[in-house]
């Protein structure tokens, strides 16, 4: 008999012991992955237009696991159409678990006292998976790659300004912050800071 496919009830992904969430009190959630659930809250407050748009630019992903040939809006349309099922979309506004993590407000705090050139304030920060921003950086010669792939971070990325196509990638946890500049896709990593916190 195949074995039933849970889904997280916040952003559609599929379900397993690597990507649960967690409650308050450390025990696994049943309902939501990591990347939208910690310690017992949603890891950002969306609105459910503002998932669909965030979880759009993973259509590469979804078009690999489904054999899809679909383009980013072509993606949210599925996504709008999939999200109204959702456990987190059928709660009122004052019934959601809001991201209120003081380790996340303090880690933006940290981050937008750095003041690093062309780099917008931070606003929010996403639990991340290390795999995801684990890139590799040419340091003294050598590559290498400064996070843990099977970790998770708080982070996110903004576009540089005044330049077209560079963005910067944040990754943070309890003991450092990470803050790369790349291109699309990564491409052409350059690490700007990594520090002790």
């Amino acid at each position: 008999m195949e074995q039933e496919i849970k889904f997280c009830q916040s952003c559609g992904m599929p379900l397993n012991e690597e990507v649960l969430g967690t409650e308050a009190d450390g025990s696994k959630s049943e309902e939501y992955c990591i990347y939208c659930y910690k310690d017992g809250a949603f890891t950002g407050d969306f609105t459910m237009e503002e998932m669909v748009d965030f979880c759009s630019h993973f259509v590469e992903e979804y078009n690999k696991n489904t054999g899809n040939n679909l383009n980013r809006e072509e993606y949210k349309e599925v996504l709008r159409e999939f999200y109204p099922s959702l456990k987190r979309w059928q709660f009122s506004t004052d019934q959601v678990p809001h991201a209120t993590s003081p380790l996340k407000a303090q880690l933006i705090n940290e981050i937008n006292a750095l003041h690093i050139h062309n780099m917008p304030r931070i606003e929010n920060l996403f639990v991340l998976q290390g795999s995801f921003v684990n890139l590799e950086y040419n340091v003294n010669g050598n590559t290498v790659k400064l996070l843990d792939d099977n970790a998770s971070y708080w982070g996110t990325q903004v576009e540089k300004q005044g330049t077209p196509g560079r963005c910067f990638g944040i990754a943070c946890d309890e003991h450092h912050i990470l803050v790369s500049e790349y291109g699309q896709d990564g491409v052409d990593a350059e690490l700007v800071l990594f520090k002790r916190r």
